[in-house]
């Protein structure tokens, strides 16, 4: 697996200020799912869905050089778009990350839910391509590269093209276009009304090529009035063109359309079975629900077979998903010379047949199913499971100084900034999991450290530990909205110098815990974490979790 230490490694780093505080050292960091989903047997020749879980929304898929090739959005997280590589669409390796230099793109002044929006990955004739939009941050642009690992391109702007959501299409003729959402022509006729539309590019340059023009206005059936007719791509199959969009939201009305023409250009025929994959129609106090279905990207196999990725949430409590949206597979079944993916009222499975060419002898841990995943921080450079919230622009996090530890420089920044602070993130894959480590207690009293659950800058915990005149303070903090809350506390004697902590989650319950040398004590259980679900937290990511420093100031 790619690491991404040499990510900081490249950057034009800004030296550590002489005054800094000493570096806060983390011995190891476990994670551990039990979902009670993924406890049913698994028979042979299936798999679990999600094949991606926690935080891997807006999937993309190509295949190439008998592989397939898949990428998610990332949105203000660095670095950005990972790159995962399956020779059988289940089982899935991640292989690098397209946005994996600042150089590349700056998130600083961004929500967590802005950035990098839903990434389309092609290949054609040697090049592998990603069309992306940087929302807020530039708009549309597209990458490339010769090896999907890397290294990717800076971005190739396309300054005429507003919108989101765009994908590309190599037609036979030697034609390229590109899709994508945007307002529809003139004054839209209701709130949500959006349309496709399409631009023919200049292969070697990208510059547009004729007029652009709409595809599909708003949706299906205006009459109806959709709303966000989005996530567009077009397919060719025995002299057809398929377009193929989510519409109704990315939420509980998400779902999955299709239309086709004969001509790229249209007119495009509504599928008269649509939605071809949703989950809205079913009753909202079902067990083990999923909800959010759409965003889907279809892939021939290499059998001839045909298969969908695309998002979905595991939702508890109904509403409630701290996990966000995650990458499902299911068939895509021919009916007519229609693409179809689930029968209306049908349930998304979370155990299917495999592909024929699948392979059985492999687990897909550590990307779906219950699992136990451990960084020992033994290895040079930073595991790519790592996140940073935005691109740090000095490299405060360090495994080559201190072998077999974390070493974390701590920043000024606190979570809710909209810089980088110094918190390294890890997704949150389960509904029902644990999360520890172990650390040496900081030195300094104006630093405190430990753990984060974070969903965005203001929506987290914090479970910190930092030295004073009468002991150790371990501290746990909430943020939800404008409000910051301490809701526990501790004090532990002054010889304390190393310390574990513990996060333990079931759905919406969230409980921690410390152990001093004594073992374990619950400093707070129970607490109410739909503060980290999305559906409170606003916008498009998952939670993660991960290890925290900061420099405490006075007024802080």
């Amino acid at each position: 697996m790619k690491r991404i230490g040499t990510v900081l490694s490249l950057m034009l780093a800004i030296a550590l200020p002489a005054t800094a505080a000493e570096p806060v050292l983390f011995d190891w960091f476990e994670y551990r799912g039990h979902d009670r989903a993924f406890e049913q047997p698994l028979p042979p020749h299936h798999y679990r869905n999600p094949i991606l879980a926690g935080f891997y929304p807006d999937p993309s898929i190509v295949r190439a050089r008998g592989k397939f090739y898949l990428v998610n959005s990332t949105f203000s997280y660095f670095p950005g778009i990972p790159v995962f590589e399956s020779d059988d669409l289940v089982h899935w390796t991640q292989i690098g990350h397209v946005i994996d230099r600042p150089s590349q793109l700056d998130f600083d002044g961004l929500g967590m839910s802005r950035g990098v929006f839903a990434p389309t990955i092609e290949y054609h004739d040697g090049t592998f391509y990603v069309v992306n939009t940087a929302v807020d941050n530039g708009g549309n642009f597209i990458v490339t590269a010769k090896d999907p690992a890397g290294p990717w391109s800076d971005p190739i702007w396309l300054k005429t093209i507003d919108g989101i959501d765009p994908s590309l299409f190599f037609d036979d003729d030697g034609k390229v276009y590109l899709l994508n959402n945007d307002a529809p022509e003139g004054t839209p006729l209701y709130d949500g009304h959006r349309a496709i539309w399409m631009q023919e590019l200049e292969r070697t340059t990208f510059k547009p090529v004729g007029p652009r023009k709409v595809l599909l206005n708003g949706g299906v059936d205006l009459s109806t009035k959709p709303i966000w007719i989005e996530g567009p791509h077009l397919y060719k199959r025995e002299g057809w063109y398929y377009l193929v969009c989510a519409e109704g939201g990315t939420g509980p009305q998400h779902s999955q359309v299709v239309s086709r023409s004969r001509s790229p250009w249209g007119p495009f025929q509504p599928y008269a079975g649509n939605p071809i994959l949703t989950q809205r129609d079913l009753p909202d106090d079902r067990a083990d629900a999923i909800t959010n279905a759409g965003h889907a990207d279809l892939v021939e196999g290499t059998d001839g077979s045909w298969w969908a990725v695309f998002l979905a949430s595991r939702a508890y409590d109904r509403v409630h998903y701290n996990t966000g949206r995650e990458t499902f597979l299911l068939p895509v079944t021919w009916k007519d010379g229609w693409p179809t993916i689930l029968d209306y009222g049908k349930r998304i499975p979370q155990v299917a047949p495999s592909p024929v060419f699948a392979r059985s002898d492999a687990t897909q841990a550590p990307l779906s199913g219950n699992f136990t995943w451990r960084d020992d921080f033994d290895s040079k450079s930073l595991d790519a499971t790592w996140m940073f919230a935005r691109v740090p622009k000095q490299p405060w996090a360090d495994v080559a100084a201190h072998p077999g530890r974390l070493a974390i420089h701590p920043l000024g920044e606190r979570l809710d900034t909209l810089r980088n602070p110094s918190y390294l993130a890890r997704r949150q894959q389960h509904l029902a999991f644990e999360a520890s480590t172990a650390m040496a207690v900081p030195k300094d009293d104006g630093v405190e450290a430990g753990l984060a659950a974070f969903q965005n800058e203001r929506h987290w915990f914090t479970f910190v530990a930092r030295r004073a005149a009468d002991g150790v303070h371990v501290s746990l903090r909430k943020r939800k909205g404008e409000a910051t809350t301490t809701l526990a506390s501790a004090t532990l004697p002054a010889t304390t110098r190393e310390l574990k902590l513990k996060v333990q989650a079931d759905a919406g319950d969230y409980s921690f815990a410390y152990d001093g040398g004594s073992g374990w004590t619950w400093l707070k259980q129970d607490e109410d974490g739909t503060v980290l679900s999305t559906d409170v937290a606003g916008g498009f990511i998952g939670a993660t979790v991960g290890p925290y420093a900061r420099i405490v100031r006075d007024d802080q």
